[in-house]
């Protein structure tokens, strides 16, 4: 059994709210000066940063997962994370035929650009990523696990975005692997407030739209192997691998 630590939920400059210095590279190099162990790139309704993410990261020993913050048609975040290609494309797929549309302003929203490993952009993305899909959060949850990804409702405490926000519960029949929290809210706190299922764990990640908020909060797993299963497993709680408890828990 080995502890590592996770960061889950970090921007790139593909997402419109992020600051053009989140490259992939930037982002690997700042995970690496922090003895980061596992990261994704969850970039708003986009998983086109993965593949390069996952490639500069390997040379820095670093675990990278592909993944996606999708937007609900009920305008709820969630952390979508796939373990390979073949499931990045898939995800990618299924966003680009369900999302909406909607021109990107850049001068309002920011820049949606895609770049290299020398940081020049290979593309701008012309329509708003931060948009919602015409995908209910039952939908987006049960395509997930259909292709064998791990879905966390984001920040799941906040006034904007998350699940209470939107629906003011969490739908007991809603399948996840686990909820992520915010950094200022404790999880007894959340718990008196939402009834949820005893099992659920929690995690806890940067959310990083600028470089120094990497790692800024993070999740410690302690794994049975360095592996998408095992990560997948600590977050049910199943199969030897779990979430080390918070000190607020």
């Amino acid at each position: 059994m080995t502890i590592y630590r996770a960061d889950l939920h970090i921007h790139s400059v593909l997402s419109p709210c992020a600051d053009l210095e989140m490259s992939p590279v930037n982002i690997v190099k700042r995970a690496a000066e922090l003895d980061l162990d596992i990261i994704a790139i969850t970039d708003h309704n986009s998983t086109l940063h993965g593949p390069l993410t996952r490639r500069l990261a390997e040379e820095r020993d670093i675990y990278s997962l592909f993944g996606a913050e999708v937007n609900t048609r009920e305008e709820i975040h969630c952390l979508c994370l796939v373990e390979n290609e073949q499931q990045r494309q898939l995800l990618q797929t299924f966003i680009e035929e369900n999302i909406q549309r909607i021109p990107n302003n850049p001068d309002v929203f920011g820049y949606q650009v895609e770049v290299n490993e020398d940081e020049e952009i290979i593309q701008e993305i012309n329509y708003l990523l931060h948009a919602a899909l015409n995908k209910s959060i039952d939908e987006v949850s049960e395509f997930i696990y259909s292709i064998g990804g791990i879905f966390v409702p984001a920040h799941v405490d906040r006034s904007k975005y998350s699940i209470t926000s939107q629906l003011g519960f969490v739908p007991p029949n809603l399948k996840y692997h686990a909820l992520e929290i915010s950094r200022n809210t404790q999880v007894a706190d959340f718990l008196r407030l939402n009834p949820i299922k005893p099992e659920t764990g929690f995690i806890r990640n940067s959310d990083a739209h600028f470089i120094n908020q990497i790692g800024s909060i993070t999740t410690e797993l302690a794994l049975v192997d360095l592996s998408f299963v095992s990560i997948a497993n600590a977050l049910m709680g199943q199969n030897g691998s779990y979430i080390l408890p918070h000190i607020d828990s």
